[in-house]
């Protein structure tokens, strides 16, 4: 963790959203962005184990005071969040935490969350593995992935319902 951090941007998916091969791209650890690959998707999709689930306006609303309520508890400062139908974008600084901690603790009480209202997310996954979270090192950055979570979601047409 770099003392000069901003903050994180962080994403993460819903199981089963955004697969290897993704036609809309996909990252591969430690080898960033990579084209799409149909037919490792289809490899991918037809070894789900379980039925794919998107959020809907209510569970996305429980997601983001979860958020939120987990921010001010660790006195992390929250910059914009965006909770979306089949993934999710935070923009935090959590000082002398890392990215990763902070993206796993988020996942963890979102699942929390969603397991004790809703039925459907028990005893199955309910995020992808893992995640993505870069580190946002100057003002600039700061205000572009702000407005990226907040703005350019809709803009690009990525699904919100």
């Amino acid at each position: 963790m770099n003392d000069d951090t901003l903050g994180f941007l962080i994403t993460w998916t819903i199981y089963g959203t955004f697969l290897q091969g993704d036609s809309r791209g996909w990252r591969k650890r430690r080898k960033g962005t990579q084209t799409s690959q149909p037919k490792l998707a289809e490899w991918h999709a037809d070894r789900l184990k379980y039925p794919i689930l998107r959020l809907d306006d209510q569970q996305r609303c429980c997601v983001t005071a979860e958020i939120q309520r987990l921010c001010n508890f660790r006195g992390w400062r929250l910059w914009a969040s965006s909770v979306r139908t089949n993934h999710v974008h935070v923009v935090v600084h959590a000082k002398e935490v890392a990215g990763s901690k902070v993206r796993d603790q988020m996942k963890a009480n979102a699942t929390r969350v969603l397991r004790e209202c809703w039925k459907e997310f028990v005893d199955r996954p309910v995020w992808t593995y893992g995640g993505d979270w870069q580190c946002v090192n100057d003002e600039s950055s700061l205000e572009q992935v702000i407005l990226y979570v907040l703005e350019a979601q809709d803009r690009k047409g990525f699904e919100t319902q």
